[in-house]
């Protein structure tokens, strides 16, 4: 296709007009040959007629008896045949024996090979001295019966015919000479408005303040476009609900860090007291030094966090077993159980393998915050220690599950699903803990269509404790 109205960026007014003006004038040459050859057609019929009247008068002039053939053309005929001022006429009557009975000798004879059938007005295009001509012939019966045919000609140049063929062709062209601008511009006044709801919407988007992430209104754009806008409008959505985690995040990180901060400064204040001893120096250091942990538990979680909230289009998996993860979370996490007089266990099969298919990172960062959340969460002394446990059970035909426990005072029914919000904590529970934790365990749960369930672990015993089960679904993975 002939591209008309390309420009170095893409165009959709000129990507239309292409499409519609291009076939317009590789068919405008073909319409003017087309039209040609119809005048050309036109014109041969009028002056074709006249030419086989003309045979027809000269024919019955034509007289044969027993002896010869002849032919007498009244002076009045012959000065009609040769008024035509435009164009030149030739008549020629010829005997049987080929003897010139009238008429211009040098006019072209049929072609010899031609089937000679008398009485039949027949028509050829032919040439007199290198000039084109158009010839009306007829071979005409004479006596005897048996005797070869008179043959009558007339002939005329191809002047009028080819002035009424330019006429016609004038005629007819000129108005579309006309029509062919018109059809650009109408064709161009009709892409403008068709284009102008287009043009409308662009507006609107450019006026739009940068906050504002309402949808665009479906119902004032062409049904052409409403893809288009719905499409736009879903991106508006996703956006603003980034925007809103975002600011969220921001917004807890910074009230969650406030915290540790403050007390970081005021042990520093207290420390640089000029009444102070070396106890309150090193009592003011340890605090310094949990602030600090707590702090960097806490920034660790929120990066955490974010990285299983960013990572849900383009989580890289892999096949992974879920029974060496837990396992390898468990001994990272036996130091602090001991620490802390905790029973920490694992329990899991022994001849098959948890394949699942999932991200081997953000699976371990699962397991280790629900065994973190387990530890800080269950109360625990020398005498009476805590116990929490690790679990993988199910198979492969019906899904793994992953399953932490532990001996604390459990989770009330009404707050089982607050615990998965960000920086939510139970009233009245002063365990050490940011409450990010569940938040990602959940977050990484879901991108691996996994589901999150809270319940007691023993509900016939006080305190019942807490059981979070991670069932992963069913699905057919190869070591």
């Amino acid at each position: 296709m002939v591209k008309l109205f390309q420009g170095r960026q893409r165009s959709l007014f000129g990507e239309i007009l292409d499409w519609m003006l291009t076939p317009f004038l590789l068919l405008w040459p073909i319409t003017f040959g087309l039209t040609w050859l119809v005048a050309e057609g036109i014109a041969q019929v009028p002056f074709d007629r006249a030419l086989q009247q003309n045979v027809n008068v000269l024919a019955q002039l034509v007289h044969s008896d027993e002896r010869h053939v002849s032919f007498q053309l009244p002076p009045t005929a012959h000065m009609i045949l040769q008024a035509d001022a435009t164009d030149t006429v030739y008549y020629q009557v010829l005997g049987g024996q080929r003897e010139l009975l009238g008429g211009e000798a040098k006019l072209p004879l049929p072609q010899d090979d031609e089937k000679l059938i008398t009485q039949e007005l027949r028509l050829r295009d032919d040439e007199m001295n290198g000039t084109p001509i158009r010839v009306a012939y007829m071979w005409v019966r004479v006596q005897p019966q048996d005797a070869h045919p008179a043959l009558v000609q007339v002939a005329e140049t191809l002047e009028k015919r080819s002035v009424l063929a330019h006429e016609i062709i004038r005629g007819v062209m000129l108005p579309l000479f006309v029509i062919l601008p018109l059809s650009v511009l109408l064709v161009w006044l009709a892409l403008t408005r068709g284009i102008k709801p287009l043009n409308e919407l662009e507006d609107r988007i450019r006026q739009r303040k940068p906050g504002d992430m309402s949808p665009l209104d479906e119902q004032s754009v062409p049904s052409e476009v409403v893809p288009l806008v719905s499409s736009i409008n879903d991106l508006l959505q996703r956006l603003q609900g980034s925007i809103a985690t975002q600011k969220r995040f921001l917004a807890d990180a910074a009230h969650q860090l406030k915290t540790p901060l403050a007390g970081l400064r005021m042990q520093a204040d207290l420390a640089q007291r000029s009444d102070a001893n070396a106890q309150d120096l090193k009592q003011s250091l340890k605090q310094i030094g949990r602030a600090s942990m707590r702090a960097t538990h806490t920034v660790n979680q929120l990066l955490a966090l974010a990285r299983a909230e960013s990572s849900g289009a383009t989580l890289a998996v892999q096949p992974c077993d879920l029974t060496l993860l837990t396992t390898e979370v468990v001994k990272d996490s036996l130091p602090r159980a001991m620490d802390m007089h905790i029973d920490l266990g694992f329990e899991g099969p022994e001849t098959e393998q948890a394949m699942v298919l999932g991200n081997p990172t953000l699976l371990k960062e699962m397991v280790r915050n629900l065994i973190d959340n387990a530890l800080n969460y269950t109360p625990s002394n020398a005498a009476h220690p805590g116990v929490v446990t690790a679990r993988v059970t199910g198979d492969a035909q019906h899904g793994w599950r992953l399953e932490v426990e532990d001996s604390g005072p459990g989770i009330p029914a009404s707050e089982r699903e607050r615990v998965f919000e960000p920086f939510y904590r139970a009233l009245g529970n002063e365990a050490d803990g940011s409450g990010l934790g569940l938040p990602i365990v959940l977050q990484i749960a879901q991108q691996h269509g996994a589901t999150v369930i809270l319940e007691d672990a023993h509900p016939m015993r006080q305190p019942p404790g807490a059981k979070f089960t991670v069932r992963f679904p069913a699905q057919k993975v190869e070591a």
